[in-house]
């Protein structure tokens, strides 16, 4: 039976969540909260609400499991898994995103607009574009600039076509955590790889060359053996500091 989320502090959940890597095959596993899970992924916090992401649920039902498990190196998250969940950035999908928070925008101002809409149009409609851009030699020229930009005031420095890739991983990467803690929620476990044949899967998957994979997310009750050990870090003041 599940644990009642209200009756899980968010600091248990923390504590709680480990990368379990062997998951029981018998207990009887809702995949509904998987959906649910993923639907409050969304609301993470992401680099300039562009949503530059998205969820791909492989059941264990699925034609496409064994085949992912296995492109996963066989790794027991993988193939013990009552579903995966792999994570997708979409980066070529800029300029449909930057259209709806335009949308958005202007909906939610048509009764009363003034400076917040200009300012935001200004942001989706001309600094975006020049962001997410690409064209020979643009990426160079965005460093540039920004360099010339900052002997005069602070400026963000990171604007090459490498930065905005990690960018958008980072923003799908804070929705993946989100939904693994959602799921420590909802009494279920998860364990995040890194280890698959990115190319093999995306074919599977049937994504365009220009989504990537973001990692692969095993999902289910886990048994006490796929906990290997007891968590380790490093002390905290090593990593903690306050100037």
């Amino acid at each position: 039976m599940r644990e009642n989320i209200q009756e899980i502090g968010f600091f248990d959940i923390v504590q709680g969540r480990r990368s379990v890597r062997i998951f029981d095959q018998v207990t009887l596993f809702d995949h509904q909260i998987v959906q649910k899970c993923l639907e409050a992924a969304t609301l993470a916090p992401n680099s300039s609400n562009m949503q530059l992401w998205e969820f791909y649920r492989i059941p264990e039902t699925s034609m496409l499991k064994d085949p992912i498990s296995r492109l996963c190196m066989n790794q027991k998250a993988a193939t013990t898994a009552r579903e995966l969940v792999v994570i997708v950035t979409r980066r070529d999908k800029w300029k449909s995103r930057a259209a709806a928070n335009l949308s958005y925008i202007r909906e939610t101002y048509k009764n009363s607009p003034g400076k917040k809409q200009k300012q935001a149009e200004a942001y989706y409609g001309n600094l975006i574009p020049k962001l997410y851009s690409k064209y020979p030699l643009w990426s160079l020229t965005k460093q540039i600039i920004a360099w010339f930009m900052s002997l005069k005031r602070p400026m963000v420095r990171e604007v090459t076509e490498s930065d905005v890739r990690v960018s958008v991983h980072k923003s799908a990467a804070l929705a993946a955590m989100t939904f693994m803690y959602a799921m420590k929620a909802e009494g279920y476990d998860t364990c995040p790889m890194e280890g698959f044949d990115s190319v093999r899967v995306k074919k599977l998957l049937d994504l365009p060359k220009s989504a990537e994979i973001n990692m692969i997310i095993g999902c289910g009750k886990g048994l006490p053996e796929g906990v290997y050990g007891k968590r380790f870090r490093v002390a905290n003041d090593e990593v903690i500091f306050e100037k």
